[in-house]
């Protein structure tokens, strides 16, 4: 008779599910002993990781490049416990993710009895998923495991848990009586779409305003909405503006998209007179949807068309709700704005935004050019983005090394573009790099990464040697918290505490795991150096050292800070103790 362990394996294999991203233990080995028994041989494999945070990333990353859940666990107490940092970001961001944790026979959990490594992860996890359950019988092991992906998928997605006791996986289970069915059997395979006579309304809107514009969020990635997003704005001659989630949703040279938050886009969204918004909550990078950086909601008419009811009108006020599927009802409402007439010219103010934007990145692209030492952030950024093809896969980590990416690293196409936006958390880059790779194996990946970030997961170097995973790291390496130690600088007059590393080479830790590692210390040496590592058949690792006078201060970094800080008395806090 089948355990535990073979029912769960034997639902995953239903889903298609192509790795389980995790760190083993042993009460996990009725499920690592099933993949490994009749798994692999149906294509799942079981990626063993050096930190589960580690592992919770590389299946978020997974989920958002291929579309499909991913899937992490860890054994019962630490194990459960180190998940937390890796499924946080995923949560955040409406990324749908299995989270599975190993617990205490059922006899003694729930209460715990004071058992070794005992931990209510059902709690633990319950803030950070959108729905957690403990399973306590086999027979249940399929329905729940069926309910959790079925919420992971639905509505805005996110992560899901089930917490299963070693009992549960390692004794015998009675497979016929446990219904293991396929995905069609048991979940929506297409999502609704908007209320037509609503779409109707909306397109009427979107038709006869003058400066129409749309913001996409990451919703639009989730849905897989980036044609008939495109489609939409190219009919209605609409400018583009994305939240930072959903870059690539349009390309960023496209000739109606501006760089999100830019002074261009806050320009548009200010001045246009109908603003659809799609799969966006409009967050604090959005400046939560409020003039300036937007119109006066008394005046500015505002659509809004969103999966989940709980984002309708979260941060801004609307005029027409609609509830829906982003690429459903973006496809309707097409459909409805070309029976109202021809497709529109671009906004007659595109090209005033146009200049907008090139006056701010000129400078960008001036300090570029620099030629000193140590590097400037930003001519690291720039060769880096010249190099790898259109189609590559960015991976971006860290405090300011975010914020001189953005500036200069564009994105082209949907999904190659990760990053921790809504919980800006640390330590996601290398192992999104790894799930990334293994979800898209043709693509490029590479890999932007402050020092300080990097040494939050460095492990995982040895994982992806190991895995054979052939990714570029470039560790922007100016020994230091950048951005706290610049804030420190701002607020507290240069009183630095807590902030400064020693000179670490990490090119000689990657070789030691297996990968090529190059040091940079020439600004010329950095196409050179990207060159031969994509020329080799290993990971490899750039360690470039940036300046860190000029890293403490980027351009926008006092914008984060008024954003972040909205309310906090800084000016008063920086005098009283000057």
């Amino acid at each position: 008779m089948p355990s535990g362990g073979d029912l769960l394996v034997k639902c995953l294999l239903k889903e298609r599910v192509k790795y389980v991203f995790g760190v083993p233990g042993a009460q996990l080995i009725p499920i690592l002993d099933a993949i490994k028994r009749f798994g692999e041989k149906e294509g799942l494999r079981f990626v063993n990781c050096r930190h589960e945070q580690a592992a919770a990333s590389m299946a978020d990353a997974y989920a958002r490049v291929s579309g499909e859940i991913g899937v992490c666990m860890g054994t019962v107490g630490p194990g459960g416990a180190d998940l937390v940092p890796g499924v946080y970001p995923a949560f955040a961001d409406g990324i749908p993710i299995l989270v599975l944790t190993a617990q205490n026979q059922t006899w003694k959990c729930y209460p715990e009895r004071g058992s070794m490594q005992s931990l209510d992860q059902h709690n633990l996890l319950k803030p950070i998923t959108k729905f957690s359950a403990v399973v306590y019988h086999w027979q249940r092991i399929p329905e729940l495991l069926q309910r959790a992906i079925r919420v992971a998928l639905s509505g805005r997605p996110g992560p899901v848990h089930l917490d299963l006791p070693s009992d549960i996986l390692f004794n015998d289970a009675e497979e016929e009586y446990a219904g293991i069915y396929p995905p069609e059997r048991y979940r929506p395979m297409k999502n609704p779409v908007g209320d037509l006579e609503l779409v109707k309304k909306a397109a009427k809107m979107l038709y006869e305003a003058e400066r129409p514009l749309i913001h996409a969020g990451g919703g639009v990635l989730r849905a897989k909405a980036w044609k008939e997003l495109r489609d939409l704005a190219e009919y209605l001659g609409a400018v583009v503006t994305t939240s930072m989630s959903a870059r690539g949703a349009i390309p960023e040279d496209h000739p109606l998209s501006l760089i999100p938050t830019s002074p261009a886009a806050v320009a548009a969204q200010n001045d246009a007179d109908v603003v659809l918004i799609v799969g966006s909550k409009l967050g604090d990078l959005d400046f939560w949807g409020r003039p300036p950086a937007w119109g006066d909601p008394d005046v500015q008419k505002t659509i809004q068309i969103d999966i989940e009811p709980e984002m309708i009108a979260l941060n801004r006020p609307v005029d027409l709700a609609i509830l829906g599927d982003a690429k459903e009802t973006l496809g309707l409402l097409l459909q409805e704005v070309r029976k109202l007439g021809d497709r529109k010219p671009p906004n007659e103010k595109l090209r005033e935004y146009r200049k907008i934007q090139d006056d701010w990145l000129s400078d960008f692209l001036r300090q570029a050019e620099s030629n000193e030492k140590p590097i400037h952030p930003l001519r690291v950024i720039k060769e880096v983005r010249d190099f790898y093809p259109r189609n590559a896969i960015a991976c971006i980590d860290g405090g300011n090394t975010a914020v001189w990416a953005y500036y200069l690293n564009r994105i082209y196409e949907p999904n190659t573009f990760l990053w921790a936006a809504d919980s800006g958390h640390l330590g996601t880059g290398l192992p999104y790099a790894i799930g990334a790779k293994l979800a898209n194996p043709e693509r490029p990946v590479y890999l932007i990464t402050g020092d300080g970030a990097f040494g939050l997961t460095i492990q995982e170097l040895e994982t992806a040697s190991r895995e054979n995973v052939k990714i570029t790291a470039i560790v922007m390496n100016d020994g230091a918290w950048g951005m706290i130690k610049g804030a420190q600088m701002a607020i507290c007059g240069g009183r630095y505490i807590g902030v400064d590393f020693a000179d670490v080479r990490y090119d000689r830790v990657a070789e030691a795991m297996g990968w090529v590692g190059i040091r940079v210390e020439e600004p010329e040496d950095i196409a050179y150096s990207l060159d031969k590592a994509e020329s080799t058949e290993k990971p490899a690792l750039l360690d470039v050292k940036i300046s860190q006078e000029i890293n403490l201060n980027p351009p926008e970094l006092l914008t984060l800070g008024i954003v972040w800080l909205e309310g906090c008395n800084l000016q008063k806090y920086a005098g009283d103790r000057t």
